[in-house]
């Protein structure tokens, strides 16, 4: 549907990425659950391997198509600063010095709420540490947030 989508001009490449890494995720848990259950010699599971490493590998390669479509799309659009007086260059680089940092801002939101859905996910799934009296679930303790921190980007002065 996603690929559907961007062919018609409806979605969004980044979908596309997201569904293929998505596919691939689900099927290194399919093949992490089979080693679990399955005998190390069966002939079944070593199939399900070899498939999955295909799936990887072809979901790499509509990441990497997509990629590559995007910056041809992108190159196409190119900019023409030749004709801008040096102050108006200058009021168009703080216009886009406060778009990255309103984006910076909306993109550290967007982290959080991920994280936040992945959490409820992992209850959902089952996935939880604990159960208390009170019968409801409670996720595990999610990891320290200093490490997962993107580092600040350095701005020009």
């Amino acid at each position: 549907e996603s690929a559907d989508r961007v062919v018609l001009h409806t979605g969004k490449y980044e979908e596309l990425i997201v569904c293929s890494h998505e596919i691939a995720a689900s099927t290194a848990q399919l093949v992490a659950a089979s080693k679990v259950k399955a005998e190390k010699s069966s002939r079944n599971l070593a199939r399900l391997q070899e498939c999955s490493r295909n799936v990887n590998e072809m979901a790499a390669n509509v990441v990497a198509s997509t990629k590559s479509g995007q910056e041809q799309i992108e190159e196409k659009d190119t900019m023409d600063f030749s004709g801008m007086s040096l102050i108006k260059l200058k009021k168009e680089e703080m216009e886009t010095q406060v778009k990255v940092l309103e984006l910076e801002k909306r993109l550290e939101g967007e982290r959080v709420r991920l994280g936040e859905l992945r959490k409820q996910h992992y209850v959902l799934a089952g996935g939880c540490e604990d159960t208390p009296e009170d019968g409801e679930a409670r996720p595990a303790p999610a990891p320290r947030r200093g490490i997962l921190k993107k580092p600040p980007i350095a701005q020009k002065p």
